[in-house]
């Protein structure tokens, strides 16, 4: 996938004089243009186009749709057919970018002029972009996808694309044409990783280049449209010390989460959709030692790990003839002869979960998961629903016995109302009272009010309590600085 990038200006259009009396302008392919630089007498190749209030600072990237507006999606839907008939397509998928950012300024050029459609030099950029990003990247998809301050992108059909930014669901001015421009675009992301996307497999999930997770569902499942939903990849590392200057959580309790993850406790990140588990574990994950073998296991690799030995496994859908499916479940099973040291899976959402438990009780200390729930302790249900799943008739006591002796440590996570991801909860799983799985909560996040600008106003508070796992921080040399965190 090509992303956007900084384009040459271009020159303000002149009427093209015709080759004799009428005569069509002749073919022009890339081919042929790569084989001679184009002809520049004005220098627009190298003429600055002085900044505007708008651009994006030097260094920054492009601020989203609103470059493609629409006079310049008028333009582009009048001068996209009419380009693709000058110029070698086969060619032009074989050259970069910049290369083609020079060879098709000049047929641009005489389109528009054809057309008698007058663009300033900085909307023939714009015009350029948006060609460039519909014939190599993912159209209307690509500016959104450069603007860092977008964290999800969700397209409801060919008119409505909405963004979440900064916390906040707002609709995006960018659009595709039809549904067909959809359809097109999803096919393109879903061709990257082997996969397809048509009325026989109408739902696909799929990762970009960047390993941005992408859901597809199209019709006749979504009635009002194809639906393409894309949580972005971080650009930028986040641990748990950025998350402590951002707010999500305090000094102290990242310090109790670095502990625990550094005494190789078995950790849960519990959360909602969107609330930020995945990012969680990738900072975790930081802590990991560079000398363990670490394999993770996901739906779509989207994981992070800066560790050198590290070995990333993906499920895989079942082919046309319903055969060939790779699920979560066998890559644990084969995961446990790989020699792991750490075990890390995305999500735990299946059968799977009984495999996990097993991994974690039996010698693989310091594994990691994510799972959806709105609390710690319906975490521990969730989990014990999906052991049940694996088709094991197990009691519900040596269920929950294995849960209490598998996992320490339950991180709950949530986006609150002001659109900020909040670490709300660290549990600790203690041990077993009867039937009843028991935990203590180290810290807990108490909302307090909401500031003037909207900003939820809180604090993270400790329980005082000691930890159950002091004895193995103490083996880790930890103990001290883990009493310290809990005040």
């Amino acid at each position: 996938m090509f992303g956007r990038r900084g384009l040459p200006p271009l020159e303000t259009p002149r009427e093209t004089p015709a080759h004799g009396d009428g005569d069509p302008l002749p073919r022009i392919t890339v081919l042929d243009l790569a084989s001679r630089r184009p002809v520049d007498p004005a220098g627009f190749l190298s003429q600055p186009v002085a900044p505007t209030a708008n651009d994006p600072a030097p260094g920054r990237p492009p601020r989203g749709a609103p470059a493609a507006t629409g006079k310049i999606r008028e333009a582009a839907d009048a001068v996209q057919p009419k380009l693709l008939e000058r110029i070698d397509s086969e060619v032009a998928s074989r050259l970069d970018r910049e290369a083609l950012v020079q060879e098709l300024a000049p047929p641009v050029r005489e389109i528009l002029a054809e057309l008698k459609i007058q663009l300033n030099q900085r909307e023939q950029r714009d015009l350029v972009n948006l060609i460039l990003d519909d014939m190599l990247g993912l159209g209307p998809l690509e500016p959104l996808l450069a603007d860092e301050t977008i964290t999800d992108i969700m397209v409801n059909g060919a008119r409505r694309i909405y963004v979440e930014q900064r916390g906040k669901l707002v609709l995006s001015e960018a659009t595709f044409r039809d549904d067909a421009h959809v359809l097109s675009v999803a096919g393109r992301i879903v061709s990257q990783v082997g996969r397809r996307v048509d009325e026989s497999t109408p739902l696909v999930d799929a990762r970009l280049a960047d390993g941005s997770r992408v859901n597809i569902i199209i019709p006749p499942l979504a009635l009002d449209g194809p639906s393409i939903s894309i949580r972005k990849f971080a650009k930028r590392g986040v641990d748990l010390d950025l998350m402590v200057r951002q707010g999500n959580v305090s000094a102290e309790a990242a310090a109790v989460l670095k502990i625990a993850a550094r005494s190789r406790l078995n950790i849960l990140i519990s959360g909602g959709t969107g609330s930020g588990k995945t990012t969680l574990l990738n900072a975790l994950s930081q802590m990991v030692a560079a000398d363990e073998r670490v394999v993770t296991i996901e739906d779509a690799a989207e994981l992070q790990l800066q560790q050198p030995h590290v070995v990333r496994l993906e499920t895989r859908p079942a082919n046309l003839e319903g055969r060939g499916e790779i699920t979560m479940r066998d890559l644990v099973k084969n995961a446990l002869r790989m020699r792991p040291d750490r075990i890390i899976l995305g999500e735990i959402r299946g059968a799977e979960a009984l495999d996990m438990l097993q991994a974690m009780n039996t010698g693989h200390d310091g594994s990691l998961g994510t799972i959806h729930a709105n609390r710690p302790r319906e975490a521990l249900t969730r989990l014990e629903n999906m052991v049940a799943m694996s088709g094991v008739n197990l009691p519900s006591r040596a269920v929950r016995a294995q849960i209490a002796a598998a996992v320490q440590l339950i991180v709950q996570i949530a986006r609150m109302r002001d659109g900020v991801r909040r670490i709300v909860s660290i549990t600790e799983i203690v041990g077993m009272e009867g039937d009843i799985i028991t935990t203590q909560e180290l810290f807990a996040y108490r909302f307090e009010g909401e500031g003037a600008d909207g900003r939820l106003i809180g604090r993270f508070e400790s329980s005082g309590l000691r930890p159950a796992f002091s004895p193995r921080a103490a083996y880790y040399g930890l103990e001290r600085m883990l009493l310290e965190a809990m005040g």
